[in-house]
């Protein structure tokens, strides 16, 4: 009997002191991984400074180039950067002397994400509007009374796009490429990243 319980005592013992290794062993794979995970964010949000430039064309010759630039987190968690420039023109209506003000300028929203080949994913989603002062077109004739000529008035154009692209530390992209059904004039976007260290 006494040799039962001997053997008993000394099982329970063997199974505690497995049990409490075991239970060690998991809070230093849980502490490997935890440190592993941190170090794999740590290196994984990389800041990124992406710069948008609007170029407005007329034939050769580059009449505007408006920069925007942004820096934003390549962690993949889809962290977003946004920069908003513009005014708010009035604008007449015409009733009562009316006055309405509408937002113009340029909004560009942008996410990075790092992928193979030390490029990283762009997702940019671009919108600029701008008042042209002066411009002729032709007036509707199907209004009563009927008119006819030219109407000089102020016109908002507006540029949008949404891109995805992929590009590696300093380079440079003609990304959009648009002309202006009324003007003629040609209108660029390059977007150039670049990796802040």
């Amino acid at each position: 009997m006494e040799k039962t319980m001997a053997q008993a005592a000394k099982a329970a013992w063997l199974v505690a002191a497995l049990m409490l290794t075991a239970t060690w062993a998991r809070a230093q794979g849980s502490n490997r991984s935890e440190a592993t995970s941190s170090e794999t964010r740590i290196a994984a949000a990389t800041q990124v400074k992406v710069t948008v430039t609007f170029a407005e064309f007329e034939g050769e010759k580059k009449v505007k180039s408006l920069p925007y630039t942004l820096i934003t987190s390549a962690d993949g968690a889809a962290t977003k950067a946004v920069l908003k420039m513009g005014s708010r023109v009035p604008i007449y209506t015409g009733k009562d002397y009316g006055m309405q003000y509408l937002d113009v300028g340029s909004s560009i929203d942008c996410t990075a994400s790092p992928a193979k080949d030390n490029h990283f994913d762009l997702k940019l989603s671009l919108d600029r509007s701008w008042i042209e002062g002066d411009v002729s077109f032709p007036m509707d004739r199907g209004v009563s009374p009927p008119t006819s000529g030219q109407l000089t008035a102020p016109i908002v154009r507006q540029l949008k796009s949404e891109l995805s692209l992929s590009l590696s530390d300093g380079q440079t992209v003609e990304s959009t490429f648009a002309t202006d059904p009324l003007s003629g004039k040609v209108f660029k976007v390059e977007t150039t990243l670049r990796v802040v260290k």
